[in-house]
């Protein structure tokens, strides 16, 4: 399989934080977003941003804004079928999502994604983290997605599917495991208590 294009999901809301657009917020001397592009960006063919709205606003960032296709708002499936649809006109066989408020997220997934599809039938695999020893947690916004599964992904929808998992256990998708040693890979900024903390671990990582 061709190495896959990645999808960066900016289409929430962010209503607990006030609404706009949380990856522009500083962390870092750089904002939420670039991290998470300058992660992505290594491990992928080439990059586009899901974000509703004037795209003119990412005009800085040089890379195709593509908006949902279905209206109200709908989730992160309808980000990954906008994806999907935009990698379908470039050829691609799969896209790689990633969460714009997630800045710390592992830089070998897009490779353990794939490693995951391998036993499903379709390169589909969503990541999981947990600590040592105990649960795991799907990360739904995290994952490889098939383009040859756009058009089942759109029936869904419009059938009034919201729940990623949902769907992705329908299609036997792969897990990749992501254990935490120290910060949870992916801690995600919802609130400005979140933003406080994700400043407090760049710092320390730097």
């Amino acid at each position: 399989m061709k190495q896959p294009l990645g999808v960066i999901l900016a289409g929430g809301q962010a209503t607990r934080m006030g609404g706009g657009d949380k990856g522009r917020l500083a962390l870092g001397g750089n904002t939420i977003l670039q991290h998470v592009i300058d992660r992505l960006e290594p491990q992928v063919a080439g990059m586009a941003l899901n974000a509703n709205g004037d795209p003119a606003r990412f005009a800085d960032l040089e890379l195709p804004v593509i908006p949902d296709s279905l209206a109200e708002f709908p989730g992160p499936l309808a980000g990954v079928l906008a994806g999907l649809d935009w990698a379908a006109e470039q050829g691609a066989d799969a896209i790689v999502t990633a969460a714009a408020d997630t800045p710390f997220f592992p830089c070998d997934l897009v490779p353990q994604l794939l490693l995951a599809s391998e036993a499903s039938p379709h390169p589909l695999a969503l990541a999981a983290s947990g600590k040592p020893g105990g649960k795991l947690w799907r990360q739904p916004t995290f994952g490889l997605w098939p383009v040859a599964l756009r058009e089942d992904l759109r029936a869904a929808l419009e059938a009034g599917l919201r729940k990623v998992v949902i769907w992705t256990d329908k299609h036997d998708a792969g897990q990749a495991a992501f254990v935490q040693s120290g910060i949870d890979p992916f801690f995600n900024v919802n609130t400005p208590e979140d933003l406080e903390e994700a400043r407090r671990i760049a710092g320390e990582m730097e």
